[in-house]
């Protein structure tokens, strides 16, 4: 099997998820969860929606790979975190707390198991949802997962990319709940989170969608880019999906407001293995 990903964009065709079979608020590490923390998590309804969420994509002829989940791994969910595909290679992630320490040993034997080339970031910390793919480009978000001594050995391991840090405020976990890029030319974000050199920066290269309040908290940025202009995104993100529509992006709307409540929507719950190369224009 070969990796390949060179953007958030291009047509999705592997990507590998887990089932929050044990997903629970334990530490709480965001707002959302704050938020949440007294209600907590229903089992049923979360596996009920990631069922419905596998069950779209493969209906878009996409292929699912489910990991195992185990007990001791409560945010297993969120597999972005554990890695990302840069290339034609897998880079695995050493994870920024010990909750979550141990659940890139899993991605780890598919790996071997599917002979994958991957790369294994042990000493470094940089965390799957801090990081962007834009072709030629590589966006790192500094936050408490993902420190600014990574991002440089990331951007020597990687001489032929253009690894650009961008620092972002502590409220939210990890920069893909704040910027999301979803097209060549197109980007989501919550203002007022990133700096506002690097704000500058990305407004020069994105036409910004600007994701309100109210939808940031259920997590708007967050969409999953499937290619061709189509979008998972959250039925109660009514403003975001019209901006959407708006630039002729088909969306396709899938409840997982239960899982959610950790803090983490479509892109935090899927690792892209293979999308398909297309050669786009600046």
């Amino acid at each position: 099997m070969r990796a390949n990903c060179f953007s958030e964009y291009n047509p999705l065709k592997q990507v590998i998820l887990c089932e929050p079979q044990y997903m629970r608020i334990k530490d709480v590490i965001n707002e959302t969860q704050k938020h949440f923390e007294d209600e907590g998590i229903h089992i049923k309804t979360a596996m009920t929606q990631h069922a419905n969420f596998v069950s779209a994509l493969r209906k878009l002829g996409i292929e699912v790979i489910l990991l195992p989940s185990y007990n001791k791994y409560p945010e297993q969910v969120f597999t972005r975190d554990i890695g990302f595909t840069l290339g034609e290679k897998v880079f695995v992630a050493e994870m920024g707390t010990d909750i979550r320490t141990g659940e890139e040993n899993v991605l780890k034997e598919w790996l071997q198991n599917k002979h994958v080339p991957f790369h294994n970031l042990t000493g470094d910390r940089i965390e799957g949802g801090d990081v962007l793919i834009d072709r030629n480009t590589i966006y790192v978000g500094v936050s408490e997962r993902t420190n600014i001594e990574s991002i440089e050995k990331l951007q020597k391991l990687l001489p032929e990319f253009d690894v650009i840090p961008i620092p972002f405020t502590d409220t939210y976990l990890h920069l893909d709940c704040v910027f999301n890029i979803i097209s060549p030319n197109e980007a989501l974000i919550f203002p007022g989170e990133i700096n506002k050199e690097q704000l500058n920066l990305l407004a020069s290269r994105y036409d910004l969608i600007e994701v309100t309040e109210e939808e940031q908290f259920t997590l708007g940025t967050n969409v999953l880019s499937i290619g061709n202009k189509k979008i998972i995104s959250l039925p109660v993100n009514t403003k975001v999906n019209k901006e959407l529509r708006k630039r002729s992006y088909e969306l396709i709307e899938v409840d997982i407001t239960e899982i959610i409540k950790s803090g983490g929507a479509f892109r935090c719950c899927t690792l892209p293995i293979v999308r398909e190369k297309l050669d786009y224009q600046h």
